[in-house]
């Protein structure tokens, strides 16, 4: 059976309003570990979205900013809606937990983490990991500065990075043990810092705020053992390696991206009329109608998708008086 978000979504939510300040987002985030809170006004309707990680990532002061400044509208699914649809969406709007609704009532949210769990629990689960791995992937050495990584990250448009010693994988690296381990102690160290003190947080060499060990699968690993995995040690990607050697990386996009390609898109073949002057009746409507479906049945399938105009006219009467449409 292939499953559809009612089969994996999380029921309820907890929400903040989006005059709370951020400070307070954190302490929910700290109390009840949810993946995402729903974010509503003064009314309690629902606006959208927001992560612990957009507030981490953030530069803004969040004891004084506001949650409307970092929250997001999500696109909403429906119960019934593939797994392959939200994957979609997820990656198009960069937003990795979505609101799930039942006709007008916010349900609660699905997530990355849901959807690639339910899909691994399918026939594709078997799959290997090197099939959809993202191969050869960027390495930095472990003497090699924070500024340098911050480089590889910005140009190649990457999140985490393997970190090697003569090829072989110590440590891994992403955007947000920069920002956790760097860039947030500097604000705070600024913030009371005389005019004058430097804090030279690009020379740090990688070593020194690299995650090790790093959670590592062979490729040959199935994609369910691979999801495992990273729910296991509440990770986002694995490095996948042979003999000590990264030779690829996952992420939770990576996962994302084939599920999204299966999502077959829906193609209609349009029919628009332009009619002026013209009076039909409700019998000449029915018949022209009954033509129009008949022929974007019979061509459709070919034609796949698109709009096909009529434009329709008068050109004189029959012997009866009645118009000719033409």
């Amino acid at each position: 059976m292939v499953k559809i978000v009612e089969d994996v979504f999380s029921k309820g939510f907890l929400e903040v309003h989006e005059t709370d300040t951020l400070s307070s987002c954190l302490s929910r985030f700290k109390e009840e570990m949810p993946p995402v809170l729903a974010v509503l006004d003064s009314n309690g309707n629902y606006k959208g979205v927001i992560s612990r990680k957009w507030i981490i990532r953030s530069s803004l002061a969040a004891s004084v900013t506001k949650v409307k400044a970092l929250m997001r509208p999500a696109p909403a699914v429906t119960l019934h809606d593939s797994l392959g649809k939200v994957a979609k969406l997820m990656i198009e709007s960069e937003i990795r937990q979505l609101p799930v609704y039942s006709e007008e009532k916010l349900l609660g949210f699905v997530t990355d983490e849901d959807v690639i769990h339910g899909a691994v629990m399918e026939q594709w689960g078997n799959t290997r990991v090197e099939e959809i791995m993202t191969k050869k992937p960027f390495v930095i050495e472990e003497d090699e500065s924070v500024g340098a990584i911050l480089s590889l990250l910005r140009s190649e448009g990457i999140s985490h990075v393997p970190i090697v010693r003569d090829g072989k994988l110590v440590g891994i690296i992403s955007i947000y043990d920069i920002i956790e381990s760097v860039f947030q102690p500097r604000q705070r160290q600024a913030a009371g810092a005389t005019v004058g003190e430097k804090v030279p947080v690009l020379s740090i060499s990688a070593k020194g705020i690299m995650v090790t060990p790093v959670v590592t699968v062979l490729p040959q690993t199935k994609l369910r053992d691979a999801s495992e995995q990273m729910h296991k040690f509440d990770i986002s990607s694995l490095v996948i390696v042979s003999k000590g050697r990264p030779v690829g990386i996952m992420t939770k996009r990576d996962f994302l991206e084939p599920l999204a390609q299966m999502e077959k898109p829906v193609r209609r073949l349009m029919v628009q009329f332009s009619v002026k002057d013209v009076e039909i009746d409700e019998i000449q409507r029915g018949f022209i109608m009954h033509d129009f479906e008949s022929f974007t049945g019979r061509y459709g399938e070919t034609l796949e998708s698109g709009t096909l105009f009529v434009y329709m006219k008068t050109h004189g009467t029959n012997f009866k008086g009645d118009q000719l449409i033409h």
